[in-house]
């Protein structure tokens, strides 16, 4: 039996690939990983956080996005869609593009000052959020915080 060969894509063709596609996908090196639907209780956290978040921060210089902004990290050659994501400023878009920030920072847990992104676990991702996701999000110069926040149990890291 012979081993079936990997291909790669171009930034260019995943980007292509997904203003197409019916569903989401990531992309790290090449490669693209389909992102798993969310659940109810996922969807619930998302929102209650990015509204507290969007309260918090009111009149303040900084603009919370959802699930549906994607967010490139050219030091690691990622394309990825956090569920959280909190900009200071005036968005940095991918140059030609209006759905590709570069630009996030995070949120304090103390003073929600913003430094920081989050992800909320679900048991299929939460090893790569913890682990894959987390080494990868660590390439962005202004990160500053990364915050965890599980959907089966009151918690959040």
């Amino acid at each position: 039996m012979q081993a079936q060969q990997q291909y790669y894509y171009t930034t260019e063709e995943y980007l292509d690939l997904e203003t197409a596609a019916t569903y989401r996908s990531e992309y790290y090196n090449g490669q693209i990983f389909p992102i798993a639907d969310s659940t109810i209780n996922h969807n619930r956290i998302a929102g209650n956080f990015s509204a507290a978040l969007n309260f918090a921060l009111k009149k303040q210089p900084y603009e919370v996005f959802m699930t549906d902004m994607r967010l490139w990290i050219p030091s690691n050659n990622l394309y990825t869609y956090p569920d959280i994501m909190v900009v200071a400023g005036q968005v940095e878009l991918v140059e030609g593009r209006k759905d590709i920030i570069t630009n996030p920072i995070a949120i304090s847990r103390v003073r929600l000052a913003p430094k920081a992104i989050a992800e909320v676990l679900s048991e299929s991702t939460e090893k790569y959020d913890r682990v894959g996701k987390f080494k990868l999000y660590r390439g962005i110069p202004t990160l500053k915080e990364y915050i965890l926040i599980s959907q089966t149990e009151i918690y959040a890291e």
